[in-house]
């Protein structure tokens, strides 16, 4: 499984959205229950095997 890095660009209520660091791709919308409770705008996150991880 591919590992991919993210910083949250913006939190927008229950929701995030994280832009890719390690490619160029359109920013991910996704629920903030997905995600580690201690981010905040500008936290950086590890997705592998279908977890966020703050690195």
């Amino acid at each position: 499984m591919e590992t991919k890095y993210f910083i949250v660009a913006r939190i927008d209520g229950d929701y995030a959205w994280l832009k890719r660091m390690d490619a160029e791709e359109e920013p991910l919308f996704i629920a903030r229950a997905l995600l580690p409770e201690e981010i905040d705008e500008g936290t950086k996150l590890k997705y592998k095997m279908l977890q966020y991880e703050i690195i």
